[in-house]
């Protein structure tokens, strides 16, 4: 990621509610793929906020991209554990730029949907491979 990509991704976690930004984007996942809504057996508002703080926590964590990688990976093991397939990250992906487009509107440029594709895929790689790791141990 360049540095403006990062600092675009930074700036949207400060005008967008990670809460509402949960609740849109699972609706959107669910809806583009219902086998994923089997996978989630929280609560869903306890969900949500899990989604809001792993969001945050990874986009804290962008600038350091040890950290970053290092956060990506437990995610990717937890949710190799909780049954998610490399097949899902795309569609996730999906709903994630989809959900940001509907919540920011006009301010949803060309290059704040790459930056965060790159964000998004950068993590979403990271991820599908600590799961791989984990499903050959």
């Amino acid at each position: 990621m360049t540095p403006d990509q990062i600092v675009a991704v930074e700036d949207t976690m400060r005008v967008v509610d990670p809460d509402d930004l949960a609740a849109d984007f699972y609706r959107r996942a669910f809806d583009a793929d219902p086998e994923l809504a089997e996978l989630f057996t929280n609560d869903p508002v306890r969900q949500r906020r899990l989604f809001a703080i792993e969001l945050r926590t990874i986009v804290g964590s962008i600038r350091e991209l040890d950290a970053f990688r290092s956060a990506a990976a437990e995610l990717g093991a937890r949710h190799h554990d909780y049954g998610v397939r490399a097949s899902h990250y795309d569609t996730v992906g999906e709903a994630l730029l989809w959900t940001l487009r509907e919540r920011l509107g006009g301010t949803f440029t060309l290059e704040l949907r790459e930056a965060w594709a790159e964000a998004y895929y950068t993590l979403a790689s990271v991820m599908i491979g600590a799961a791989s790791g984990e499903a050959a141990a």
